[in-house]
């Protein structure tokens, strides 16, 4: 038999708590027991520091709502710990709490930002090489058992499952997050919660409410179980979706529609979405030439969509991967997913807590004809100068299309944050420019300098 304070409704174990405004509110709820009938009881609770037993809020008197249960809220607890939540039963007027029966307790509460993993495989991290990135305490993941606990790698193994929408069909790997999380607890010195929500290979269709959207109401239904708020989501998904030749612009508003209503149904309008552009993926054999155009077209036309919501969605920001290495055709290896983890960590402390971060990707402000045979492009986010150290101009990997096909480059020029292409003939009608067009990367990408991150690439700009 159980005796004294026994908590019912509350946090679990591990469990990093939603703050606002630097505070949260943590509620519990419970019952009590003793071993004989008392005309007294009065259960209390307290909030102290795990690594010191200093208190963070003093013993409080629970509120008795019926025969031998109780709750409790302990009001604005500061953004921090680890803490642990304890509670005792006093059995008489009078009684010194140390001297009080036993309480249950809940261990290693933290409080601070929680951010949602969602996506596809690179999203739920398929790493497979080995890389140094151990757990750390004060940062930890809600698991797909339902269970909150120390965040460790593979985040999306799927021991005692709960959540079986997005359990894999094998055993993931190394992911970006504990990374993100790590350069995020270093820099704001509280608790980073994360959410596991990805599954590898899923399409777009079942993130967007409005299609098949089963992976979506999967998430909300774990947010909603497990979390009173979120800070942010981190998104990395696409693959699927260029390999099936979805279109450019479909797959944009099909986006648009997933971002705004997850802000609806979470009650954050301003919700910051981290999306990481497509990194690259090696060609799949075939000998039909068509069928590699087309590919090439449809994973060029995604990464477009995703440059385009970072500038037509607020607050949706985007992260490059296309500069690293992969573990296998598609999937990004560990050391890459550590870079990932630090970008996004640079983009989120610049643009969501204000700190002084050199973080935004160059990025496709216009292109400019100058004459007939040469093209300025010009790029935002250059924080010190463009550079791509004298490569050659096939390396650089820009195509230039008219209205008779493909124009050879022949040149180009850098000046600070612009690029100038010289071509091999005269513009016809309207030119367009790329940057990458297809699945693989190879040659060199121009990068900023200070940043050391590569230009965000593009798909048919047109030259103005």
């Amino acid at each position: 038999m159980n005796i004294g304070a026994l908590i019912t409704r509350g946090p679990q174990d591990w469990q990093i708590i939603q703050q606002v405004e630097g505070v949260a509110d943590i509620k519990i709820q419970g019952t009590y027991e003793t071993t004989e009938e008392i005309a007294y009881a009065r259960v209390f609770g307290r909030v102290v520091f795990e690594d010191s037993y200093e208190s963070v809020i003093r013993w409080q008197e629970a509120v008795h709502t019926k025969e031998k249960e109780w709750e409790l809220t302990f009001k604005d607890v500061p953004k921090g710990g680890l803490y642990r939540i304890e509670t005792c039963l006093k059995t008489y007027e009078g009684q010194a709490v140390e001297w009080s029966s036993r309480g249950d307790m809940i261990h290693h509460i933290g409080v601070g930002d929680v951010y949602v993993i969602a996506g596809q495989s690179n999203s739920a991290g398929y790493g497979k090489d080995a890389v140094l990135d151990s757990p750390e305490l004060g940062i930890h993941l809600l698991k797909n058992s339902g269970k909150w606990d120390l965040a460790t790698h593979p985040f999306n193994e799927s021991t005692h499952v709960k959540y079986t929408a997005n359990r894999e069909g094998g055993n993931p790997g190394h992911s970006p997050w504990l990374s993100f999380a790590k350069h995020l607890k270093k820099e704001l010195g509280y608790p980073i919660g994360l959410v596991q929500a990805a599954l590898g290979g899923s399409p777009l269709s079942a993130w967007n409410p409005e299609e098949d959207g089963y992976l979506y109401r999967n998430m909300l239904e774990i947010i909603q179980n497990h979390t009173k708020g979120i800070s942010g989501v981190l998104w990395y998904q696409g693959c699927t979706d260029a390999d099936q030749g979805q279109e450019e612009e479909a797959y944009l508003e099909r986006f648009k529609v997933m971002v705004h209503t997850l802000r609806q149904d979470v009650g954050h309008p301003n919700l910051p979405i981290f999306t990481v552009q497509l990194n690259k993926v090696i060609n799949y054999f075939t000998a039909d030439q068509a069928q590699i155009e087309r590919a090439d077209a449809a994973w060029a036309g995604i990464r477009e969509a995703q440059r385009k919501a970072a500038h037509q969605i607020e607050q949706v920001y985007i992260i490059p991967s296309i500069d690293l290495p992969l573990s296998d055709a598609i999937h990004n290896n560990s050391y890459g997913n550590l870079v990932i983890g630090e970008r996004v960590a640079r983009c989120a402390l610049s643009h969501v807590y204000h700190r002084n971060r050199v973080c935004d990707a160059p990025d496709i402000q216009e292109a400019l004809r100058i004459d007939e045979q040469n093209v300025k492009l010009s790029f935002n986010h250059v924080y010190e100068r463009l550079d791509v150290f004298d490569v050659s101009v096939d390396a650089l990997g820009f195509t230039v299309t008219d209205e008779l096909g493909q124009v050879e480059i022949v040149g180009y020029g850098i000046d600070q944050n612009s690029i100038f292409l010289k071509l091999g003939r005269n513009l016809q009608g309207v030119g367009k420019v790329s940057c990458r067009v297809g699945r693989s990367l190879k040659g060199y990408l121009p990068r900023d300098i200070e940043g050391q991150l590569p230009i965000l690439v593009f798909h048919n700009i047109d030259i103005k």
